[in-house]
Formats: structure tokens, C-alpha cells, sequence
């Protein structure tokens, strides 16, 4: 599948698509990229020459260093094919290197489903990717097949337990926990287990998520360490017994077992930029379902490794950022110096209500319309206390003009401007970007603060996120919801965070509301506790947690030559 990620086909342009650029690259052994970052290889666990996970024993060697300057990348609300975070994040971290700055980039690990479906995976693009690109994109080094796997294995756990007697008194109609895998599959988002004989099960209704909506993920990427992990895991809540009482996964004698398939997927992941810049990439829970956030091991280890640790968060800061600093940052004591937000001309566009057939053409009445977007989520950072750094992903399509009106936009925003031409030139492309942000962590002191208090109740923290950060009037609930609420904080879990489900493509629960929206309600229709997490999940509109393939599904371009080598992926 050729890409249109600079507003024309490739092979209209004669330029290399993503994985040709890749697959071309030479790669470093990855003791050779360690080396460059002070890790010894007796401190690595090698999956083959060019990836390798992170010992603890690393980790017990560091964890006393000062911390370095902590970069998290964001975006604006993005078009369906996305708008380059990622490659933002590579091509920032590359930049850094070439300026003499000991950087160690901390990306998510790429989920199959947007691989197969959609928008691609998350290697990054063009000059500015992480490698091996296929083998990211693809199994990696197994820690989402390990994560389905425990996941699943509650499941059959929960399951067999009814089976053989239901001692805890499991009330089958409140079986809250539900099967994953790893794959854009919409005929499992309702399913019916335990048909056929009696010694089949318990027919009953039951549901799949996407892996990376699993709690297992988020835990994953919550969790301090092995001891952490476990006792969070320990914590899930699967269902409730015939009083209302929940039952976990401690009550089910499971968690030793799905600890023991997650021991090594808890271990932080190297790999190695095209310009041989150390790269963590481990977890990958999506943001509009999940908290968005690469793991927390992953990210204080870059900390101590790096001058700057770059970071990102998915899909717009209303959603990824939001959760970076309100879940994740709060949980684990982070602190971040500076935010580069990602804006596009086409994603500006497309906010001001231009067709995706047509972003490639000048429209500066458009632009000034969608802008309001960009605006929107400067403002919101802005809250957090937190200096923000504006930067263009630059397309071969963008005309000075485009560019040079939303230059001005942000200099009378008071906010900082850099164009990024990374995709195109790599990390010499990020060299004005990477100069701006080290010029903002020396000139301007970040007083990052979360949004709102731990001890809001949980309707007042989802009204102060769906006001401050969405721009809604309101917040409509549900009659089910609104006793679910009641019900997690009758539990004791009022003081946890809220994880907000919602669309992408809108600040607003309707994807259809491009830009700025305006006088419009959030609905939510469920609220579920992640117990093990930590936090609250809460369900907007019509928010999905398993995605389905689009008409035409990326897997459809993708194929393997008769010598092994791999096409089509980007």
C-alpha cells in the first residue's frame, strides 16, 4: 500500500514509502546503540541483533541518577490517517543528537488492528522512524501476545470457576470482564460462550476488546516493577457475586499465573532510530480507549539515561495528553519540563470542513477556520502549567503562505513556532524544533500541575475534563451510568482519576464536530472501575473499545516475496 502522508501518492513523487526507506536502512547492532546510552550488554536480553529488552539490573544500577528534561509530544485533533506524533517524537529525539544532546526517545508499541485496518502502524515515517520497522509493527517481542494471553486467561479462569461449582457465588449477569485480541474484529464486540452441552459452560452474552483497551495494558504500563504488577493484577475485578460484592482476580487464585506470563512483556524494549538514537518502546494502550500513554518503567528509565527523555501520547492533547498528565503523570510522580504540539496544514484543513480529497490544495479561508483547533489545545496545555512548543509537520503540499499564517497565529498566541521537516530529512530536519524546545527548558520553568483534585467526586472530575479540556456545556449521563458511578464510589474508589473514552477526530463525543465546537453535551453511557489500574473508565457517545476493519483494510496491500521480505506495511 503506497502512502499519501505528504499529501500525494508516493509513486506519483518517485519517493520511497516508508518501508522501503526502512528496509534499506543500516542498522546498528543493538549492543552497539546500548553502548551509546551507558547500558552494558550484560544488561540486555537480546531478541535477535536489533532489538533487546532491559534488564532490572539496569534499572537497579540507574534508578538513583538525577532525571533528565521530560519532552512529552501531542497533537491537535487529527485527520483518520493521523498527523505524526510519532515521527515528530523520532525526529525530535534525532535532532537533539545531532545538537550534542544525549536524548533517549519513549514511544507505545504498535497495536495490529490500526496495522491491518487503517492508520498504519507507529514506527514512525519517512527519515524519521524507529527499526526494524516490520518487526515493531508486527509480533516485536511478544508483549501484547503475552498480555492476550493473561487477559484470556482470566477469562477461562472466571469461566471454569462457574463451571465447576461457582463457590464464590458469581452472579453470571454482572460478569464485567471481557476477552481480547489483538485485531480490528467488530463480530466479537457481542458474542454468545457456552453454547453446545452442558459440560460447555454456562451459555451466556459476552464481548471482546481490543487488546490495548485491556486493563492488562494499562496495568502493564502503570506497574513500578514485577511487585507492583502483581498486585495490581491481583486488584481486577471481573465480575460481582449474587450481594453486589465484587470478585477479583485474587479471588480467583489467577493472578500467580498471569503474572508469570507477563514477567518478561513488564521489561522496557530497545530498539534503535535510522540515525542509531536509543529508542524504549514498550506498551500501547490506545488513547481514545485507554490512557494513551507509553509505561512508566519505560519512560523514568529514559529519564535516567538521557539529557531528554521525548515522549508521546496518542491521538489530540484533549485526549493523549490529558491522560499523560492527569493519569499517568499523577500516578507516577512525573514531571514535564516542556510539550511540543503537533499541528498539520492538511489536519487544519480538515477541521475547517475541507474534504479529504482535497487538503492537498491552498484553501487559507479553511485554514483560518480549522485553526481554531490548534487553539483550543494550546489553551489547554496552557493549563496544565506546562510551556508549549508549536510545530508544523511539514508536507510536500503546504504552501509558504499556509505556513506563514500559522506562524503568526502562534507568535499572537504567545506561543513558540518551529516548522518540522523530519520526515523528509530526518533528524537535520528537526534541527529548528529541537533548538526552540532546548531554548523554552532553558528560558521558561514548567509548573505542570493535573486538572483537578483527587478529592472531586467522579462526576465533577468528568464535568471539569468535558468543560475545561472538551469546551462542552455539560455532561448527560445515562440512567446506567449514573448508578454505576454510584455503585464504584459506594466501593471506595471515588478518589481514582477518570480515563475518558471518546473520539478522536472532534474535541466534542460526535466526530462529526470538526474545529471548535461549541454549546454541545458529552454523553455518557457506562462507567466501569479498573481497579488494577487505577483508574475510571468512562464511555462517551459512541465510543468503541473493539474497532472494526474500514471497507478497503490495509491488510489488503500487505503481502511477503518469495525470499521473505515484507510489503505493503506503513
Amino acid at each position: 500500500m503506497l502512502l499519501k502522508i505528504r499529501g500525494m501518492n508516493k509513486e506519483e513523487t518517485g519517493m520511497k514509502t516508508d518501508i522501503q526507506i526502512a528496509q534499506e536502512a543500516e542498522m546498528k547492532h543493538i549492543r552497539e546503540v546500548a553502548e551509546g546510552a551507558g547500558i552494558a550488554e550484560a544488561e540486555l536480553e537480546f531478541y535477535g541483533k536489533y532489538k533487546a529488552k532491559l534488564s532490572d539490573e539496569l534499572w537497579e544500577r540507574i534508578k538513583d541518577r538525577e532525571d533528565g528534561k521530560l519532552v512529552l509530544v501531542t497533537a491537535i485533533n487529527p485527520t483518520p490517517a493521523g498527523e505524526g506524533k510519532t515521527t515528530i517524537s523520532v525526529g525530535l529525539g534525532q535532532a537533539f543528537a545531532k545538537l550534542g544532546k544525549k536524548s533517549v526517545i519513549a514511544l507505545r508499541e504498535p497495536s495490529l488492528g490500526p496495522c491491518f485496518g487503517i492508520k498504519g502502524g507507529a514506527a514512525g515515517g519517512g527519515y524519521s522512524q524507529v527499526v526494524p520497522m516490520e518487526d515493531l509493527n508486527l509480533h516485536f517481542t511478544g508483549d501484547f501476545h503475552a498480555i492476550t494471553s493473561a487477559n484470556n486467561l482470566l477469562a477461562a479462569m472466571l469461566d471454569n470457576h462457574i463451571q465447576q461449582g461457582n463457590a464464590l457465588g458469581i452472579d453470571p449477569r454482572q460478569i464485567v470482564w471481557k476477552r481480547c485480541v489483538d485485531m480490528n474484529d467488530r463480530v466479537l464486540r457481542n458474542i454468545v460462550v457456552g453454547l453446545g452441552r452442558k459440560t460447555d459452560g454456562m451459555v451466556r452474552e459476552d464481548h471482546f476488546v481490543i487488546t490495548v483497551a485491556s486493563e492488562i495494558m494499562a496495568i502493564l504500563c502503570l506497574a513500578d516493577d514485577l511487585a507492583d504488577l502483581k498486585k495490581r493484577l491481583g486488584r481486577i475485578i471481573v465480575a460481582y457475586n449474587f450481594n453486589g460484592d465484587p470478585v477479583t482476580a485474587d479471588d480467583l487464585q489467577a493472578t500467580g499465573a498471569m503474572t508469570a506470563l507477563l514477567k518478561d512483556a513488564i521489561k522496557p524494549n530497545l530498539i534503535q532510530t535510522l540515525e542509531h538514537t536509543p529508542a524504549l518502546v514498550h506498551g500501547g494502550p490506545f488513547a481514545n480507549i485507554a490512557h494513551g500513554c507509553n509505561s512508566v518503567r519505560a519512560t523514568k528509565m529514559a529519564l535516567k539515561l538521557g539529557d531528554i527523555a521525548v515522549t508521546e501520547a496518542g491521538f489530540g492533547a484533549d485526549l493523549g495528553a490529558e491522560k499523560f498528565f492527569d493519569i499517568k503523570c499523577r500516578m507516577a510522580g512525573l514531571k514535564p519540563d516542556a510539550v511540543v504540539l503537533v499541528a498539520t496544514v492538511r489536519a487544519l484543513k480538515y477541521n475547517g470542513g475541507v474534504a479529504k480529497a482535497d487538503l492537498a490544495e491552498e484553501n487559507l479561508d479553511a485554514l483560518a477556520k480549522g485553526i481554531v483547533n490548534l487553539e483550543k489545545h494550546i489553551e489547554n496545555i496552557q493549563k496544565y502549567g506546562v510551556p508549549v512548543v508549536v510545530t508544523l509537520n511539514s508536507f510536500v503540499s503546504d504552501t509558504d503562505a499556509e505556513n506563514a499564517f500559522i506562524e503568526k497565529f502562534c507568535h499572537d498566541h504567545n506561543c513558540e513556532f518551529a516548522l518540522s521537516e523530519v520526515w523528509e530529512k530526518g533528524g537535520e530536519g528537526g534541527i529548528a524544533l529541537a533548538e526552540k524546545v532546548l531554548e523554552t527548558l532553558e528560558t521558561k520553568e514548567s509548573h505542570f500541575h493535573p486538572l483537578y483534585s483527587e478529592e472531586l467526586s467522579l462526576k465533577d472530575k468528568i464535568r471539569t475534563i468535558a468543560q475545561e479540556i472538551y469546551g462542552a456545556r455539560d455532561v448527560v449521563y445515562e440512567p446506567a451510568a449514573s448508578k454505576q458511578i454510584a455503585k464504584i464510589e459506594e466501593m471506595g474508589f471515588s478518589d481514582f482519576p477518570v480515563c475518558m473514552a471518546k473520539n478522536q477526530y472532534s474535541l466534542s463525543d460526535d466526530a462529526k464536530k470538526l474545529g471548535r465546537p461549541e454549546n454541545f453535551d458529552i454523553h455518557i453511557r457506562e462507567v466501569y472501575v479498573s481497579a488494577g489500574a487505577g483508574f475510571v473508565v468512562a464511555l462517551t457517545g459512541a465510543v468503541m473499545t473493539m474497532p472494526g476493519l474500514p471497507k478497503v483494510p490495509a491488510a489488503n496491500g500487505i503481502d511477503v516475496t518469495d525470499d521473505g521480505k515484507i510489503t505493503g506495511l506503513f
